[in-house]
């Protein structure tokens, strides 16, 4: 998790605004629910896209903190 917390601050500067981080993390929401709804399945798509989530849930907070 927090490896993946590392790349997507690498991959993204500091959020500008908490409707920015908010953005981001309900784009993270919408892609573990492209998985959730396929016919089949795919457990390890799953699992990564939530682990996505988690990690820009994480950010969030990290930010706020700091602002």
């Amino acid at each position: 998790m927090i490896d993946e917390v590392k790349r997507a601050v690498g991959k993204h500067p500091l959020f500008n605004s908490a409707h920015e981080g908010y953005a981001v993390l309900l784009e993270e929401v919408d892609e573990l629910w492209d998985e959730v709804k396929k016919r089949d399945h795919d457990p390890v798509a799953m699992r990564t896209e939530a682990t996505h989530v988690a990690a820009m849930a994480l950010r969030f907070i990290a930010e706020l903190t700091t602002q």
